[in-house]
């Protein structure tokens, strides 16, 4: 007879969102855990919500931007156990190129967002360091 331990995932959503001039959008959080740290754009998905739709969704939400879920590329499946303190948290992360001088305002989760070069990064909260690097990556 075997046990079988389950564990509750959460599911989410993060987005990359970059200009011509390699600029990446952050959002710095206003809430636990990493309060105050810099992240990349995201959240939860919604009950019959895919992640696409979340993604988009989110950055709207946190940031201002406004993009088509058609227009994101995913860059993949980020779930190594221990990445979130909250728990098993599972995010499928997306990559959106926008025009470079695009308006953002600060909203929902988001204490506030800004522009960053892609040369002169602050220190990333959860694992938005690796998600960030496959996005250059992908765009190299």
């Amino acid at each position: 007879m075997t046990s079988e331990t389950f564990e509750t995932i959460h599911y989410t959503a993060d987005i990359v969102v970059v200009t011509p001039d390699r600029r990446v959008l952050l959002i710095e959080r206003s809430h636990a855990p990493y309060e105050g740290h810099w992240a990349l754009p995201g959240g939860h998905v919604d009950a019959g919500e895919t992640s696409r739709d979340a993604a988009a969704r989110e950055l709207a939400e946190e940031t201002g931007v406004h993009v088509t879920p058609a227009a994101l590329h995913q860059l993949g499946t980020w779930d190594q156990p221990g990445r979130d303190p909250r728990g098993r948290y599972v995010t499928v992360a997306y990559l959106v190129t926008v025009p470079t001088g695009t308006p953002i305002v600060a909203g929902d989760d988001a204490r506030t967002a800004q522009w960053w070069p892609l040369d002169a990064l602050p220190p990333l909260a959860f694992d938005h360091a690796d998600i960030l690097g496959a996005a250059v990556e992908s765009t190299s």
